[in-house]
C-alpha cells in the first residue's frame, strides 16, 4: 500500500494532493495513509506538507514505480513478480537470497541505488540515484556450461533496447559491456547456483547509467564511462528503460530456451566492438595480446596472437588497444 501512496502522489505530476483525496482514491484511513508517507520520506522521498494536510511529490519524476511498471510491461513471465527498494547493498545479492527461498523464474529486484554494487571479478561497480539497478531470477532447463550464454543473452536485449529507443549507436565489449563511443553505458553480471550438473538458479544483473551525472563518477572511470543522459543532454524515463529492457530481455530468453542461441550469437557478433580489435586480456596474473577473431559458442574469444596461433580465453579482463 505504501507504494500506492507513493504512485498516487507520483499521477499528480507534482501537485499538491489533499489527504481526502487519497483517502476517496485509496480506501485507506487517514492514520494509514500519514503512517505511509512518513515511511516514504524516512525512505529519502521528498514529499511536502501543507497545512491544510495536503501532500505533494517534490522529486525526480522519473521514479521507477514498481505497480506502474509491472502495469504496463508487456512480458508474459519476466516481471510479474518485482521487489522494489529504495537502496541495498546489491540487487543481485537480494535475488540469489529470493531464488534459494523458491521465487519464480523472472522475478525481478530492482533498487534506486546500490551501496555494494559488483562487477565482474569482484570489481566495484558505481550506483548512484539516477541508474537502472536490477537483477533477474532465472531458471532455465540447460547445463551449467550453457551459463555464460546468458551475459550474452542479456548483452543483446540491453544493446537492442538502447539503439531502438535513444538512436544511439551502441556496441558491446567481450563478455558484458554495452559501450557507446568506446564507453560503458552498461555492465552485466552473471551469477550461477549449481547441483549435480543442474542449475538450481541464474542471477543476471544489469546496471545501465541512466540519468546519471558523470561527476558522480570517480575521477578514474570518468574517461571510459558515460551515461545515457550524458548522451541524450537530458533526463530520460527510467521506467519506460526498465519496461523496453524486459520486454526485450524476456524475447531473447525465449530464443534462448528454444535453443536458438546461434541467432542470439550472431546478433551479439553484429553488435560486437571487440571482434576485429587489438585486445589486452588479463586471465589471473597474466595478461594476453592478440586480435580477437571470434567467438565460440560457448562465449570464450577466440585470439590470434602475435606468432599467429590462435588461442581460446573463457573468462578474463578485456581491454580495448
Amino acid at each position: 500500500m505504501k507504494n500506492k501512496v507513493l504512485e498516487a502522489l507520483y499521477g499528480k505530476k507534482g501537485d499538491y494532493v489533499p489527504i481526502d483525496d487519497l483517502v476517496s482514491e485509496l480506501e485507506i484511513p487517514k492514520t494509514s495513509i500519514e503512517k505511509h508517507i512518513e515511511s516514504l520520506i524516512n525512505e529519502g522521498y521528498t514529499i511536502e506538507s501543507s497545512q491544510d494536510s495536503q501532500f505533494r511529490l517534490k522529486e525526480d519524476l522519473t521514479l521507477i514505480l514498481p505497480h506502474k511498471l509491472q502495469s504496463e510491461l508487456n512480458t508474459n513471465y519476466i516481471g510479474k513478480e518485482i521487489h522494489y527498494f529504495r537502496q541495498v547493498d546489491s540487487t543481485n545479492e537480494v535475488a540469489k537470497k529470493l531464488a534459494q527461498n523458491g521465487a519464480p523464474e523472472g522475478t525481478v529486484v530492482i533498487a534506486e541505488s546500490q551501496s555494494r554494487g559488483r562487477g565482474r571479478r569482484g570489481k566495484t561497480w558505481v550506483s548512484p540515484l539516477g541508474g537502472a539497478w536490477m537483477s533477474i531470477v532465472l531458471r532455465p532447463d540447460t547445463l551449467p556450461i550453457n551459463a555464460p550464454q546468458l551475459t550474452f543473452t542479456a548483452g543483446v536485449a540491453a544493446a537492442k533496447t538502447i539503439k531502438d529507443e535513444y538512436g544511439l549507436d551502441v556496441g558491446i565489449k567481450w563478455p558484458n559491456d554495452i559501450l557507446i563511443e568506446n564507453k560503458k553505458v552498461c555492465g552485466i553480471l552473471t551469477e550461477i547456483s549449481t547441483g549435480d550438473n543442474t542449475i538450481d538458479y541464474i542471477v543476471v544483473g544489469i546496471g545501465i547509467d541512466a540519468n546519471i551525472d558523470l561527476d558522480l563518477i570517480p575521477p578514474e572511470f570518468r574517461d571510459t564511462a558515460t551515461s545515457l543522459k550524458n548522451e541524450l543532454n537530458e533526463d530520460i524515463s527510467r521506467m519506460i528503460l526498465v519496461q523496453k529492457f524486459l520486454d526485450n530481455f524476456e524475447k531473447t530468453y525465449d530464443e534462448f530456451n528454444k535453443g536458438n542461441f546461434n541467432n542470439i550469437l550472431n546478433k551479439w557478433r553484429r553488435c560486437s566492438k571487440t571482434i576485429g580489435s587489438k585486445v589486452e586480456v588479463k586471465t589471473g596474473t597474466k595478461f594476453i595480446k592478440g586480435e580477437a577473431v571470434g567467438v565460440t559458442r560457448e562465449g570464450a574469444l577466440i585470439l590470434e596472437l602475435e606468432d599467429g596461433s590462435l588461442k581460446k580465453i573463457i573468462s578474463g579482463e578485456c581491454r580495448h588497444v
